[in-house]
């Protein structure tokens, strides 16, 4: 779970309801209670955060309307990319390896007002990947945003010395199932609609320990670049590449203070990120507010140095 100070916004006020509430949601710190969430999205007479008066007006919401696609998101950063997005919005769909995993997410997310639907895939089951597209344009009748988060890091052996059963499934789950994924997508992709994929800092400089793992994340990279240029001008293609955040996936390492300490370090705000840091980063990109933007990835790591 991700961490952060406690916000005293007794200073701040504001007249307009969507400066407010876009401003809070985006605070890591901040976790917002399905009360609060329902009230400030409702339009009520007046919700008080602090001291921040939120008046009649309604709020935009930047994914009103829209269908988004989530892989990997009952957990971690993929569930708060989901969750932001049903925040702004969007009809989100979730999905998962497990099931029990899956009705734990989709609980939470309805208890704060979003709608959701909720599948469980395993991303390299050509059948489950197929399901989840099915039931999305079943019940939806199209695909606005894809966002494509699942990954494995199933060793930290030198590449040279990784098992070639390893390697593939490395290959086949952090890369090759994007495409498929993709490729039973697009035909539901609506005009103005939007892909993101998750990739990692460590794609810029693979970490001994982590250097196959990184290398597969650096060729969403390049599979940004190639789809940007092949879906225009009608669909955008960006990449999120998150630094370290404390999620269940980077535990084993995020969880020793002594590697925590030196990875704080490493950035120059002196912290690691938290999963709603990446969740607003992928809802920028996914979102009209980045109309203009297709082809790139942001590096969103608090400073640390990246980039080929």
């Amino acid at each position: 779970m991700s961490s952060g100070g406690i916000i005293n916004p007794k200073s701040w006020l504001f007249n307009d309801k969507v400066e407010a509430f876009n401003l809070f949601i985006s605070l890591p710190s901040v976790q917002c209670s399905p009360k609060l969430v329902k009230s400030i999205t409702s339009g009520e007479s007046k919700t008080s955060v602090g001291s921040i008066e939120m008046g009649k007006s309604k709020i935009g919401r930047r994914f009103e309307g829209k269908v988004a696609i989530v892989t990997a998101s009952t957990q971690g950063i993929g569930f708060s990319i989901a969750q932001r997005l049903g925040l702004e919005g969007a009809s989100v769909v979730i999905s998962s390896r497990r099931q029990k995993n899956v009705d734990e997410a989709v609980e939470k997310l309805k208890a704060q007002g979003i709608e959701v639907l909720g599948l469980a895939c395993h991303v390299s089951n050509a059948q489950q990947r197929k399901n989840l597209i099915d039931q999305t344009v079943q019940k939806h009748g199209k695909i606005d945003v894809v966002v494509s988060n699942a990954a494995v890091n199933p060793s930290v052996d030198a590449i040279l010395r990784t098992k070639e059963s390893t390697l593939d499934k490395l290959w086949e789950t952090n890369v090759k199932t994007a495409i498929l994924l993709l490729q039973a997508a697009s035909p539901h992709l609506s005009k103005g609609s939007s892909i993101v994929f998750i990739s990692s800092i460590n794609a810029f400089q693979p970490p001994a320990g982590m250097a196959m793992y990184g290398v597969t994340k650096t060729a969403l990279l390049g599979l940004t670049k190639a789809l940007a240029t092949e879906l225009a001008p009608h669909i955008r293609v960006n990449c999120v590449a998150p630094g370290f955040v404390p999620t269940h996936f980077a535990s084993y390492i995020t969880s020793n203070e002594t590697k925590r300490k030196a990875l704080e370090d490493m950035t120059t705000l002196k912290r690691l990120g938290t999963t709603e840091d990446m969740a607003a980063t992928t809802a920028f990109l996914a979102s009209d507010d980045a109309s203009y933007i297709t082809g790139e990835t942001i590096v969103v790591s608090g400073g640390t140095p990246s980039r080929l």
